[in-house]
């Protein structure tokens, strides 16, 4: 496929991103980021932290996720790719909860779950997430693929592309995150 080709085809995944909300309503994708860098907002003056995961390319999604948050808008953001912890938790718990036994340990009220997925079908952010809405923890998705993946609408805020191109739909939710960083951003320095 041609590049000019690619771009085209990226640019029409975003611009079709479906958000939808934990009432299951879907919103203007613009009117969602609102609401998140509120919530972002908001997570900063109660000096909350926000945890962000993701597998493969979504775990290097997560990671520059956190620099942005950090780094622009100081808020206390964290990832949970230790790799002595990772391989801790899933010999002794299983590969499906290496997200969710360490947020059972650091997860406080106030806090927010970012949790990114392709696929919206890995069991480790599933159970992580189910974890976060157990404690009235404020969660946002992204993922893509099938329209009735599992975490498509499992957050307070969810972001979906409809694309089954990892590339595409990777790329699209650095892009989403980067939106939502930026926005907060430029929000923190007025």
């Amino acid at each position: 496929m041609k590049i000019t080709d690619r771009i085209s085809t990226f640019a029409n995944t975003i611009e079709n991103t479906v958000c939808i909300d934990n009432a299951g309503d879907t919103l203007a994708t613009d009117s969602g980021f609102a609401i998140v860098v509120t919530e972002l907002e908001q997570l900063r003056s109660r000096k909350s932290h926000v945890y962000v995961i993701g597998n493969g390319g979504s775990a290097g999604i997560a990671s520059h996720m956190i620099i942005d948050l950090i780094n622009m808008s100081k808020i206390k953001a964290h990832t949970l790719y230790d790799l002595s912890m990772i391989t801790c938790i899933a010999n002794d718990h299983g590969y499906e909860n290496v997200f969710k036994f360490p947020l059972e340990v650091m997860l406080n009220e106030g806090d927010m779950l970012i949790a990114i997925s392709s696929s919206g079908e890995s069991d480790n952010i599933l159970n992580a997430v189910k974890y976060a809405q157990g404690k009235n923890i404020y969660t946002i998705t992204l993922s893509g693929f099938s329209e009735e993946n599992k975490l498509k609408k499992m957050g307070n805020m969810n972001f979906w592309l409809n694309s089954n191109d990892y590339g595409i739909v990777e790329v699209g939710h650095a892009f989403l995150l980067h939106n939502i960083a930026d926005r907060l951003a430029v929000n923190y320095q007025k």
